[in-house]
């Protein structure tokens, strides 16, 4: 018999939690929250006053942090431009599209039913980031 060395990890699940790099830490956090009514679930202050603060989305987990030109970390706006879209699937995105474009996103184009099966419309928030807000048809 194998003796124990201590308690057993539990298996982890695999995910992906962006992380998005922002100019106005503080200011990206307030508009998560009112755009999409984003819950904060922890926040890390250095000694400048910059954040890192974990948000969800219905539990779909992500990270905003201010720019870190020193470990290659720059904002869409530093980079005047992004390649990444980051979809959010909800069950009303002509609600949660509206909401974010009052408080402050950009639309690119509306909601429509998309003939790739999808209910979707595309935004770019206040920071450079692109939001997909859809669902399936």
């Amino acid at each position: 018999m194998l003796a124990s060395t201590g308690p057993i990890a539990e298996p982890v699940t695999t995910s992906i939690v962006p992380l998005l790099s922002v100019r106005r830490d503080v200011e990206a956090v307030a508009f998560y929250q009112a755009a999409f009514d984003a819950q904060e679930h922890s926040r890390f202050t250095d000694d400048q006053g910059h954040i890192v603060a974990q948000l969800a989305i219905g539990g779909a987990a992500f990270i905003v942090a201010d720019e870190a030109p020193d470990y290659d970390q720059f904002s869409p706006e530093t980079l005047n431009g992004t390649t990444v879209r980051i979809e959010l699937i909800v069950s009303d995105p002509d609600a949660v599209f509206q909401q974010a474009v009052a408080a402050g996103g950009r639309a690119v184009f509306p909601v429509e039913d998309q003939s790739w099966g999808l209910r979707q419309g595309r935004l770019v928030d206040p920071y450079g980031h692109h939001w997909l807000v859809s669902r399936p048809l």
